[in-house]
């Protein structure tokens, strides 16, 4: 008890002192964010656990009957259970916004990695860079600001992108209960199985990918000129919007729309493995604390481990249609017929070791990114209880 009292008492100079963090690569404020966050709901239920203990302590010695509350945790979404939520469904509202903060989140800490991530895969063939030899180039050369070149584009696109992200998978889940008429459980209830809720995560792609596919294309673009800044080339694009308004007077609203099905091709198999591993790790976790997966919550390193693997997970299986997805969508008009033609001409050129260019820096961000990404949104779900 004293020492949780003491953990309490210092909560205050602790988060200062997290603030005060420095390092060569300052990371961005979410990541402090993350990282208070962590230690404030650590402490509220690592307080709540002790006093949840005590009382049950208590009514052993006293044999009362009296029903025990559960401590109060991180309370997971509808996207964390495997069961369809009795009563009242939350607010879509709340939804949306949480799910914006995430992919605000994925963005802030991720995009420095990503944007080694395309500029490796648009390489030249015979050029060979390390991903920390890259960051370390772009740093000494234009500053924080030049590791977070071309963030404005999926920055932007974030908030309707993850909630429609989240809202494409909850209309996933009830495509498949709708099918399933045998899965009912006692009181109404839906037990979803994993491969289920799988197929309902490559779904929740369907309906992302006209956000998606204009927003990459521009990112690409924003990122790629990076490449040719370094060969003592002049900049094509002063930002998002000079990058939008010439490819539409380029090429038109088609032009915009390069490599749509390439996205689509990366992130259905993506979002299968994004939320089916989420899902998966964090029934586990769940088992192995002894909480019931039906009922119960997660406390915030769980959502922070299960969040990271469901990244890793992710880009293991989206990398190689990421790699002809940036290929074709900063190409010069008319270089590529389509996917495929990217295709035949890198396995020809460079060999099929190039379809995993970039992986090093994608597995490298996936973790904190996505880690970030359910971790803020389930923060959102918490502050924003009250739109229920």
């Amino acid at each position: 008890a004293h020492a949780v009292d003491t953990l309490w008492r210092i909560r205050g100079p602790l988060f200062a002192a997290t603030f005060r963090l420095s390092s060569p690569f300052p990371p961005s404020p979410i990541f402090y964010a993350i990282v208070v966050g962590t230690i404030y709901l650590s402490c509220n239920t690592l307080i709540n656990n002790n006093m949840t203990s005590c009382t049950k302590s208590l009514h052993k010695m006293t044999n009362q009957d009296t029903t025990e509350a559960p401590p109060p945790a991180i309370a997971t979404s509808d996207v964390g259970t495997d069961e369809e939520p009795k009563g009242k469904p939350e607010s879509a509202l709340k939804s949306f916004l949480s799910g914006g903060i995430g992919g605000v989140c994925v963005v802030l800490v991720g995009h420095p990695l990503d944007l080694v991530k395309v500029r490796m895969q648009t390489l030249e063939a015979g050029a060979k860079s390390s991903t920390f030899g890259m960051l370390r180039k772009t740093f000494a050369k234009d500053g924080v600001r030049g590791l977070y070149r071309g963030v404005s584009a999926p920055l932007t696109a974030v908030s309707p992108l993850f909630a429609m992200s989240f809202w494409g998978y909850d209309m996933g889940k009830r495509t498949v209960r709708y099918f399933d008429k045998e899965g009912e459980t006692g009181g109404g209830e839906y037990k979803f199985t994993i491969p289920q809720l799988v197929v309902a995560g490559g779904l929740s792609a369907l309906p992302t990918t006209a956000f998606m596919a204009p927003s990459e294309r521009i990112k690409c673009l924003l990122q790629v000129q990076a490449n040719e800044l370094e060969k003592g080339g002049k900049a094509k694009y002063s930002g998002m919007v000079d990058c939008g308004k010439q490819i539409l007077a380029e090429g038109g609203v088609r032009s915009l729309y390069r490599g749509t099905m390439a996205t689509l091709l990366r992130d259905v198999p993506g979002s299968m493995a994004w939320f089916g591993t989420y899902e998966l790790i964090k029934k586990e976790l769940m088992i192995l604390q002894g909480i019931d997966p039906s009922t119960g919550s997660l406390s915030p390193l769980a959502i922070l481990s299960a969040g990271g693997f469901a990244g890793i997970a992710c880009w293991t299986v989206a990398i190689p249609p990421d790699v002809l997805k940036s290929r074709l969508q900063t190409a010069p008009p008319g270089q590529y017929g389509g996917m495929y033609d990217v295709y035949k001409h890198l396995v020809k050129e460079e060999g099929h070791a190039a379809l995993f260019k970039g992986l090093r820096p994608a597995m490298l961000r996936a973790f904190p990114a996505n880690a970030a990404c359910f971790f803020g949104m389930e923060l959102a779900r918490k502050a924003l209880a009250f739109m229920d």
